[in-house]
């Protein structure tokens, strides 16, 4: 077992509003008024109001070679999960002390929007007191669904290690990865999606000395199941070019909620031999409008159940990996009744489906 204990973020300094980066892109995308009209329409029915990145404007009008942007994913990097770290081992919110990173067991580092050989928890494990005989293990490729897999995998290694801690870090610096010449309709959507986020979950095996320093009632990983449908590599994942990775994201993914998704989800409920009506709340990654819609229709659930998903949507946008985690965050802050259980779940490139169920208390 494994209790999620602390949610630690760092917001990027930079945040724009989606009328001053609908106004951006129009003014970046030299195309026809026409045109403009048809593809950034995504932009108003997105439900964002704000997004964070690490670069201010100007930033984007330019052009950058992929060395260019992954020397500032490696820097920027540093700072950003430093103090998603710092958030999550001294949050009062969720703890009656601090953590001291010695007391960390394992990192499991999840990103999909730059690259680095060592993985950048080495920079994390330079910059933090933590010990030297940590355990590391870096997920990279994961996409969206990363932050639930590295919860997923934090799950497994602490069943077999009850004594032991794992902190879970999430870096996506999405915007590093613009194409201001790639005008197809999958990188308009993603720019009208996504932003830069980053954020840290410290998870506790139940045998493990830290669970008195946790204050309420942390919700514990009862179970987890993941899914990969069959060739899908097409439906969302990066092409990796000259200047940089040009995203992929197919207009299926709705679609796909409809069917791989609603099979997962429906098979998960009945072997854990639940319905959705005792389901407390789904923290679910949004990965966009489109799809909370269609989870909500498949699940035939309230929108209620779903509402930390949208208030981060609203507030942050599509982060990739982390945010699930800003979800999950905004839940802990609730306080569910002891008892409850949620459904955590995220999409991502494979095309693959995570689910993990959550008991509070």
């Amino acid at each position: 077992m494994a209790y999620l204990s602390s949610v630690g973020i760092s917001v990027p300094e930079h945040n724009l509003s989606q009328e001053e980066v609908k106004e951006l892109v129009t003014d970046i995308f030299s195309i026809s008024e026409r045109k403009v009209r048809r593809l950034l329409s995504v932009f108003d029915n997105a439900l964002i109001e704000n997004r964070q990145f690490v670069n201010n404007p100007d930033w984007f009008r330019q052009h950058h070679s992929f060395k260019d942007r992954n020397d500032l994913y490696q820097r920027l990097a540093i700072k950003h999960m430093g103090d998603a770290v710092r958030d999550c081992l001294s949050n009062e919110n969720y703890l009656l002390e601090d953590v001291l990173p010695s007391e960390v067991d394992m990192i499991i580092f999840v990103s999909s929007t730059g690259i680095a050989t060592p993985s950048l928890e080495i920079e994390l494990f330079n910059e933090l007191p933590f010990r030297e005989d940590i355990s590391r293990m870096p997920l990279w490729g994961l996409g969206c669904a990363g932050g639930a897999t590295g919860l997923a995998r934090a799950f497994d290694w602490l069943r077999a290690h009850p004594e032991k801690s794992a902190l879970v870090v999430c870096l996506e610096l999405c915007s590093l990865t613009f194409q201001k010449h790639d005008l197809k309709k999958s990188n308009i959507v993603g720019t009208a999606l996504f932003g830069d986020g980053i954020a840290s979950v410290l998870a506790i095996g139940e045998k493990s000395p830290l669970l008195k320093k946790v204050k309420g009632n942390a919700p514990r990983i009862i179970k987890t199941d993941s899914r990969t449908k069959k060739n899908s590599q097409g439906v969302m994942g990066w092409e990796v070019t000259n200047t940089g990775l040009e995203v992929i994201f197919a207009k299926s993914i709705p679609s796909l909620v409809h069917s791989f998704w609603k099979e997962h989800v429906d098979t998960f409920l009945e072997t854990t031999e639940l319905s959705e009506e005792k389901i407390h709340s789904f923290i679910a990654h949004p990965g966009g409008k489109k799809v909370l819609k269609a989870m909500e229709e498949v699940l035939g659930t309230q929108h209620s159940k779903l509402s930390s998903s949208y208030e981060i949507l609203r507030k942050h946008g599509n982060m990739s990996s982390a945010t699930v985690l800003y979800v999950l965050g905004d839940m802990l802050k609730k306080k569910a009744e002891s008892g409850e259980k949620s459904i955590l779940s995220a999409l991502g490139p494979g095309f693959s489906s995570e689910l993990l169920l959550l008991e509070w208390g």
